[in-house]
This record gives C-alpha cells, structure tokens and sequence, in this order.
C-alpha cells in the first residue's frame, strides 16, 4: 500500500541510496508542479520527503514545502544552513566530511560509501556512532563484491558490534542499520520503492524510486495530470519476491533498482546482496545475544535463529 512520496526537489538533489547522481546542471521543480505534488500527496494521505538540491531555495519554496507535514533530506554539501539545521536527515558522500565537518549530535545520519573504503576506514565509524541519533550506511558497489569481500566484511561488522553491546550496556541506544536494525524486526522492512513509495521528479511524472529518473526519464509510472500507471505492479510486491518472501533478513535493503541493475528483475536480489544482508543478519543475532548477557533487552522480541546458509536462494528446494 502506498504510504510515502518522495519529491525531487532538482536534477542536482542528493543520491541517498545506492545510485549515483551524476548530473550537473540545475533542473528545478516548477513551483506550480510542487505545489500540485503537495496536493497529490495531501490527497492520497501520503508522507512526503523532500529531497533537496544543494543550493538555497527561494521563499516562496520554502513557503510551499512548510505547506505539509514532511521530512527533509539532504546533502551534507547544501549551503543553506537554515535547511541544514531543520534536515531530518544528513547525507554525507566523504568520510572526511562525515567525520570534520558540521557537528553531528542527535542527527540521522547516512554515509554512502565504497566497500574499499569502509574495510579501510570502518574503525572511524565508533566515534561516530555515540554520537547520532542514527547512523545509515550505504554501500555504493555492493554488487561487486567478491568471497574475500565477504570474509572481511564479516570482521568490520564484529568489530562494530563490540562497540555497539558497549554501548547499550552503559546505557545508550545506537542506531546502525547494519546491525540494530535487524534486532528491532519482525518482518521485512525494505525498499519499498513501487509498493509503499514513489517519487515525483522535477518535469512532473512518477517514477518508482529517484534512480529509475535519473538512469532513464522515459521509464515514469504515470504524471500529476492522469495518475499512477505502474506496470506489472504486483512485482514490487514482496508477496511476489519468490526469494525474499523465503528470507528473515529483515534488515535487507532490498533496493529494487539495484536488483535489476544486476539480475534484470526488480523483485530478485543478487547474490552480493543476499549474502552482505545475511552477513548483517547473522551479525545482529550474536549482538542481540551478547547484549542479553548484562540483562534483560528487547523481551518482547524473539531470538535470531541460527542458520547455515547465507544466500536464501541455496535453500530453493526447501521452499515447497
């Protein structure tokens, strides 16, 4: 069911996820176009996010957003500090950014990164993480890695852990989609992009997530004049995941656009991505446990059973 839109405020408004942003060139949203899109929302009872560029936005914007309930996302980069302050979530594309730039205290944070870089740089995460309210890690080129990515990916995420138990026994509760996610489930929380969102870009039409816009304008799902119109919608559907509705890593991405970039098919992930969502799964279960060790945590929720594959798709024959 629908339940979120997400408006590109620009051509040039931030990558969030695992999709590059490349362009360039300024591209705003027709003030009339926003202001149809706030109706649209407010009419279908939707949750709007805002997506924004990196430059300021005039007034009468500003006055048109502050119209709805919504939340903003934005780049690390923008120059708007009034924006920057009121931002429900910060996107940073550089470590070094992340780590000396604006004060991070009790903000949602997400870092896009490289697997090469978070193998390399992963201790820096600690400081990090005691500091925001929650901390979002985006690997840019999950789909390229290999079985010894896999191996050293397994040791970032212990070693995080350790800090994370830490943590929650002195009193704090750290946010880490990697890990803490994963403990807080009962059932799949993904993507959602084509099933519970959408995005409306700056030429007007619906698009199943901001990727889908940015690697092919034609591929819209319908426009503010004439309505949704998404083929074949049922298969964004995880009722119709015929792997991930077989799978309890809860905490999975599930990125559809990632999906088709590498299996051509929007509800079938890669094997990369299963096995680094299991990997985290399997993570969050002994940190579940290890916290348990100091007393009583999270008791309405049941124990992470333990598991002896790491891509749901070996189990195949199981299925029936």
């Amino acid at each position: 069911m629908l339940q979120y839109l997400i408006i590109l405020l620009d051509d040039m408004s931030t990558s969030y996820c695992h999709y590059e942003n490349s362009r360039t060139e300024k591209n705003l949203i027709p003030l009339d176009v926003l202001k149809v899109g706030i109706r649209f929302g407010m009419m279908e009872n939707l949750m709007i996010q805002f997506v924004y560029p990196n430059y300021e936005l005039t007034k009468e914007f500003k006055e048109a957003i502050e119209s709805i309930d919504h939340s903003k996302i934005i780049s690390s980069l923008c120059e708007d500090d009034e924006i920057t302050n009121e931002a429900d979530v910060i996107v940073y594309h550089d470590w070094t950014g992340m780590l000396y730039g604006t004060t991070l205290e009790d903000k949602c944070v997400v870092l896009r990164t490289s697997k090469a870089d978070l193998f390399e740089r992963y201790m820096l995460l600690k400081d990090v993480i005691s500091k925001v309210s929650r901390l979002n890690i985006v690997i840019k080129d999950v789909e390229k890695f290999r079985d010894e990515d896999f191996d050293r990916y397994k040791q970032v995420l212990n070693a995080l852990s350790e800090h994370i138990e830490k943590l929650y026994v002195n009193g704090k509760s750290p946010q880490l989609n990697l890990l803490t996610d994963r403990m807080m489930l009962k059932s799949m929380n993904n993507c959602g992009a084509g099933d519970s969102n959408i995005t409306l870009a700056p030429n007007g039409k619906f698009y199943v997530c901001p990727a889908f816009y940015l690697e092919n304008e034609k591929e819209s799902i319908g426009d503010l004049e004439n309505g949704l119109n998404i083929k074949n919608k049922q298969l964004y559907r995880l009722d119709h995941a015929p792997i991930c509705s077989h799978c309890d890593a809860f905490q999975c991405k599930r990125c559809i656009w990632l999906n088709r970039k590498t299996t051509l098919e929007v509800n079938t992930p890669s094997h990369e991505q299963c096995v680094v969502s299991h990997l985290e799964r399997n993570a969050s279960r002994e940190l579940l446990s290890n916290i348990r060790k100091h007393g009583t945590f999270l008791p309405e929720q049941d124990e992470i059973k333990d598991i002896d594959y790491l891509d749901p798709f070996d189990k195949r024959n199981e299925w029936q």
